[in-house]
C-alpha cells in the first residue's frame, strides 16, 4: 500500500513538472513569434508632395452698376439702357451672347426706410444691377477689366470692392492631371522612404497601406488669381526589413 502511495507521489510529480516545463516552452515559443512577428512588422510611414501651376480655364466676371432717381418708372428705363450699353460693349469686343446673363435689379424706396429721419435723401430711390461674363477666355476677360473705363465714360457708375462685384477663377481639368500627380507624389514618398531605410540601415519593402489627400486648388497669390496651385499630398506606409 505505502509503495503505492509513493510510486502515485512520483507520477504527480513527474505530471507536475512536466506540465511546468511545457507552459515554460510554450511562452517562450510564444515569444519569440511574437517577437518575430514584431520584427516583420517593421514599418515606416512617409508622405509625398506633388505641387503644379496651371492657369485657370474659366471667369466668372460681375460687372455691378448702380443708379439713384427720384422717379421709379425713370430708374427702370435708366437700368435697361444702362446694362444694354455694357451687353454692347462686351460684345462688340468678343464676348459671347451666351456668356453673358443679367440679374434681377436690387431697388431701395429711402423713403420707406428713413422711420422719422428728418434728413431726407436727394434721391428717393437707389437700383443695383449685375451683369456676368461667364467665359473661357480668360485673356479677354483681363484685357476688358482694364477697359471699364470706356462705360464711366457712358455715364455707368460700375461700383467694386465688395464680395458681389469679385472676378473669380476656376480650374476645372483637374481629372486631366490627377493621374500624373498622384504618380509623382507616389515617387516622391517613395525617395524620402528609401532615404530613411538607408539612414536605418534597413532595406525598403513593399507598400503596406496608402492614402491619398484632397487635392486643393488655390491662387498662386493675390496679384495672380487667375494662376492656380494644385497640390495633393499621399501618405504611404512601407515595410522594412534588415
Amino acid at each position: 500500500m505505502q509503495n503505492m502511495q509513493m510510486h502515485s507521489k512520483f507520477h504527480a510529480v513527474v505530471l507536475g513538472s512536466s506540465l511546468i516545463i511545457g507552459l515554460g516552452l510554450l511562452g517562450w515559443l510564444l515569444g519569440k513569434a511574437t517577437i518575430d512577428f514584431k520584427s516583420f512588422e517593421r514599418t515606416v510611414t512617409v508622405k509625398g508632395l506633388a505641387e503644379k501651376e496651371v492657369k485657370a480655364d474659366v471667369v466668372i466676371w460681375p460687372i455691378r452698376f448702380s443708379i439713384a432717381d427720384n422717379d421709379l418708372e425713370t430708374l427702370y428705363k435708366t437700368l435697361d439702357r444702362n446694362s444694354g450699353k455694357i451687353s454692347d460693349f462686351l460684345k462688340s469686343s468678343g464676348i459671347a451672347a451666351q456668356d453673358v446673363s443679367f440679374s434681377s435689379p436690387a431697388i431701395t424706396d429711402k423713403l420707406a426706410q428713413q422711420y422719422g429721419n428728418q434728413n431726407q435723401a436727394q434721391f428717393r430711390y437707389t437700383a443695383t444691377q449685375t451683369v456676368t461674363v461667364y467665359s473661357k477666355d480668360i485673356d479677354l476677360v483681363r484685357t476688358l477689366q482694364s477697359r471699364l473705363s470706356e462705360l464711366g465714360k457712358q455715364g455707368i457708375v460700375i461700383t467694386g470692392g465688395n464680395y458681389e462685384s469679385r472676378t473669380e477663377y476656376l480650374f476645372t481639368q483637374l481629372n486631366d492631371i490627377k493621374p500624373a500627380m498622384v504618380e509623382e507624389a507616389t515617387q516622391n514618398a517613395r525617395e524620402v522612404a528609401q532615404k530613411f531605410a538607408k539612414d536605418s540601415s534597413s532595406v525598403l519593402g513593399k507598400i503596406k497601406s496608402a492614402s491619398q489627400g484632397q487635392f486643393s486648388i488655390v491662387s498662386r497669390d493675390n496679384n495672380t488669381p487667375y494662376i492656380k496651385k494644385v497640390r495633393v499630398v499621399s501618405t504611404i506606409t512601407y515595410y522594412l526589413s534588415d
